[in-house]
């Protein structure tokens, strides 16, 4: 039953891994990091990867490996952003629930699902994974006495382990939904 549950939520989060790897590979191109390969999406663990060099600095180092949580945490915040806005416009938040209630068009609800399952699904994939965190982990070991300002990069490390360890409890799952109502807070508030 776990092994069906997983196989769904990966294909639910399909777009949230494409973005998470193509995060990588933009930070690899703007860094310098030459690439070895890409899978964007695969069926098996992991479900995507970049395989590049390793990068002559630090700093390369850990832009390429928090890119996807930079990067797929603003593309699904404005999904949501944008979801909220429709939702909004559509009028469905008025008048709330009764007999004079009128439901929003088809292309309204369509919308509204496919921009909060994309919202969802790379939201839900923001999480750098233990290997970015490893590879930092090692940068910083071997990088300390000679340049101790990677020091500063130890809480991000410890973050990704965390992060990931309470995924198990579904913490990146958490984490979307809280993108979720966050942007509509602040969009439906701001009046945006």
């Amino acid at each position: 039953m776990l092994v069906l549950i997983g196989f769904l939520f990966s294909l639910l989060t399909i777009p949230g891994v494409v973005v998470h790897e193509f995060a990588h590979k933009k930070a690899c191109d703007l860094m310098g990091v030459p690439v070895v390969d890409v899978a964007y999406f695969r069926l098996g663990t992991p479900a995507g990867y970049v395989t590049h060099r390793e990068p002559d600095r630090y700093r390369e180092s850990f832009v390429v490996s928090v890119a996807p949580f930079a990067f797929n945490t603003a593309v699904a915040f404005s999904l949501f952003v944008v979801l909220a806005a429709v939702v909004r416009s559509s009028g469905a938040l008025e008048g709330g629930i009764g007999p004079g209630m009128t439901l929003p068009g088809e292309e309204i609800v369509a919308t509204a699902v496919a921009l909060g399952w994309l919202g969802f699904s790379i939201g839900s994939q923001a999480f750098p994974s233990t290997g970015d965190a490893r590879t930092l982990w090692n940068r910083t070991r071997s990088e300390w006495r000679r340049s101790p300002s990677v020091l500063l990069g130890i809480p991000f490390v410890v973050a990704i382990y965390v992060a990931n360890l309470l995924s198990w409890f579904f913490l990146d799952t958490l984490y979307a939904i809280g993108l979720g109502v966050l942007a509509a807070w602040l969009t439906l508030s701001l009046g945006l």
